[in-house]
């Protein structure tokens, strides 16, 4: 009888045991399922980066500041270099969206170009946010980036107040229906029109390009000479283009402005080579776009626009920036 008892109580016991292992392995299997789903949360998630074109300073900037923000939260970023081209542009944003990522940012290179390509990738499910440049698309989920028109208002009023209100500008302008050239130059002329004796005699597209801008630049001075009393670039790479060929005819008294506040340009600022930059921070843009499309791709709700200001960068203040 005692060793029947004494058997009874070993299987028991052993279906104890079985029992309490079963829900161990249950609550591991439970614990690892979590840990995938953060892992999905934030490592997993892969986001498509297609920029215009990556031969100007502030363009790169931007790029490097959304890199290492998304290597710092554990995001894989996918960067297409578009190379200036509508059809690449579009190329490489449904080359992304092949790939099946997460969200897409797009720094367009025309303003209504790709709004067709965006709209379907949105309706296929995928959001599409813009940065820096703004798309015209309704779709587009959300826009980070600075307010050009105030850009184009600031860099104007320094010309017009170097030049005490009078006197003749060159104007050099990014590529034709990036709103980085549609707005500066709305703000640009809003301007011009209340100073009606800043007279506006040449303007071209150099396309972002410091040496298109130079060569632009010897043009016009061979075309107007000392005519030429201040130069309003839309860029600071186009600015130093000027410079350039300022500098080579010996005109170093002509005023010149330009936006993006990039390492060469506060330079030059320093050394009084150009009167003023309009700062555009990459380093902002680039961390709050990578922030939103993360929020996108987890299906959070985000604003439809997030603006970070210019700021204005003269001899007074250029320290403060190349910090």
């Amino acid at each position: 009888m005692k060793k029947i008892k004494g058997s009874l109580l070993l299987l028991v016991l052993l279906i104890m045991t079985t029992m309490v292992a079963a829900c161990s392995s249950n609550l591991e299997t439970s614990s690892g399922s979590g840990d995938s789903k953060q892992k999905k949360d934030s490592d997993s998630i892969k986001i498509g980066f297609q920029v215009y074109g990556l031969r100007g300073e502030f363009a790169t900037n931007l790029t490097e500041a959304m890199k290492a923000h998304a290597k710092e939260i554990g995001v894989d970023l996918v960067v297409m270099d578009g190379n200036y081209d509508v059809s690449t542009a579009i190329s490489q944003l449904k080359n992304l969206e092949s790939q099946k990522v997460d969200a897409i940012i797009v720094n367009p290179i025309d303003e209504e170009a790709l709004n067709a390509t965006v709209d379907e990738i949105v309706n296929a499910g995928t959001p599409v946010l813009g940065v820096n440049a703004f798309l015209t698309s309704e779709k587009l989920n959300s826009y980070i980036g600075s307010p050009d028109v105030v850009a184009g208002e600031t860099e104007a009023q320094q010309i017009v107040d170097a030049l005490g209100g009078k006197g003749n500008v060159v104007l050099l302008e990014g590529p034709i229906g990036q709103t980085g050239q549609t707005k500066r130059r709305e703000g640009i002329d809003n301007i011009l029109e209340k100073n009606k004796d800043i007279k506006l005699i040449a303007e071209q597209t150099a396309n972002w390009s410091r040496a298109e801008a130079m060569t632009i630049m010897e043009n016009w001075i061979q075309t107007h000479g000392d005519k030429i009393n201040a130069v309003i670039a839309q860029n600071d790479e186009m600015a130093i283009g000027a410079i350039n060929a300022l500098r080579a005819k010996g005109m170093t008294d002509v005023p010149v402005v330009g936006v993006d506040g990039v390492h060469d340009a506060l330079q030059a600022v320093k050394k009084g080579e150009m009167i003023a930059t309009v700062y555009q921070n990459a380093i902002e843009q680039g961390k709050t776009v990578v922030d939103m499309a993360v929020k996108a791709a987890k299906g959070e709700t985000i604003e439809k626009q997030y603006e970070i200001p210019f700021e204005l960068v003269t001899d007074e203040n250029v320290d403060e920036y190349l910090k």
